[in-house]
């Protein structure tokens, strides 16, 4: 819309680039051009205002399959005014000299033109399309449809319309059938997810399959060895026993050869002790009788007085040493009893 001001009776008009101003005054035009500024007399102007920058257009629409089924198409037209002094003889795009506002619906007008002409077009090829196809490759052949018609509608060129491109998003089925379709994808798809799932299952049992064979082989091969191990130990054992046993008998015969040697010593050492000892004793003796010989011939030659007083000397050295004697009354009666006693015998 036209940014317009007002000034003491005059009208001052400032238009975007994007918007083409055509300015008729009594019947002359005096502007024409995209983003115009002027200064103009409301009582004796004409002014139009046409779009010349890219628009789009969406538009739904229902159409019906070779196999009656209903279908719901949504495409996007862009256009553009290509030309504009055309499309302002054609369709009404006068503004108020005063706001600058539109007096019609211009744009309103081409895009019911637009669509229904586009719909007709759309609506001609799925009509000979069966809905499996329509679903499939209908949004291309939706749109390329389109746009042949509409570069072939001889109204547009007349308008000064130009068709830049046509998109066709979505050509969809209504809900009950939608939901009908997707139903063996789906029961395809959930087989497809069992299947893998109990693929993914064997794969797991075999796997677990495989680590049991191995555990058990690994088992096996374990008692194998503990086998071998004990086997090994039983004959280390034996050897080590016969291996003992050869050293205790060797130690045992050395042991018994030593106790005979030291016996053999021992036993000679004894005799020559005792030899020595009867030797010894033998010479004692000998000497102990020659002594007792020369003192009984010593003594033969003495006289009888001479003996006793030795025998005196020799009582009274071997008397045990007296420092003092205590007679009691009861020792001198008994010894002067005795001594009474003695002379009476």
């Amino acid at each position: 819309m036209a940014d317009i001001t007002r000034r003491l009776g005059w009208r001052h008009l400032r238009s975007t680039p994007t918007a083409h101003i055509r300015h008729h005054r009594d019947g002359t035009l005096v502007h024409d051009g995209p983003g115009l500024a002027f200064w103009f007399r409301p009582l004796t102007a004409a002014l139009s205002e046409v779009p010349v920058e890219d628009r789009e257009l969406a538009m739904t629409f229902r159409a019906r399959t070779a196999d009656f089924q209903d279908v719901s198409v949504q495409a996007t037209v862009t256009y553009r005014i290509g030309d504009p002094a055309l499309a302002a003889t054609r369709l009404d795009f006068s503004v108020d000299p005063d706001t600058g506002a539109w007096r019609g619906a211009p744009l309103e007008q081409l895009g019911t033109l637009l669509t229904e002409t586009a719909q007709q077009h759309a609506l001609h090829v799925l009509a000979r399309t069966p809905l499996a196809a329509a679903l499939a490759d209908g949004p291309a052949a939706v749109r390329e449809r389109i746009a042949a018609g509409l570069g072939g509608e001889p109204r547009l060129p007349a308008t000064g319309i130009e068709v830049v491109a046509v998109r066709v998003m979505a050509v969809r089925p209504e809900a009950e059938v939608e939901r009908a379709l997707r139903t063996p994808t789906r029961e395809l798809i959930q087989q497809e997810a069992d299947r893998a799932t109990y693929e993914r299952r064997a794969v797991a049992v075999e796997r677990e399959r495989a680590i049991a064979e191995n555990e058990l082989a690994s088992q096996i091969e374990l008692a194998r060895r503990e086998e071998q191990l004990v086997q090994q130990r039983g004959a280390n054992a034996r050897r080590e026993a016969q291996e003992n046993a050869a050293a205790d008998q060797v130690r045992a015969q050395a042991e018994a050869a030593r106790t005979v040697r030291l016996a053999e010593a021992e036993a000679a050492r004894s005799v020559a002790l005792a030899h020595a000892e009867a030797q010894a004793a033998r010479e004692v003796g000998e000497a102990r009788a020659e002594a007792q010989s020369a003192w009984l011939r010593v003594h033969g030659e003495v006289d009888v007085a001479t003996l006793h007083a030795l025998t005196g000397t020799r009582l009274a050295e071997n008397l045990p040493h007296i420092d003092s004697l205590t007679l009691t009354p009861d020792v001198l009666t008994g010894l002067l009893a005795r001594l009474g006693g003695g002379d009476r015998g």
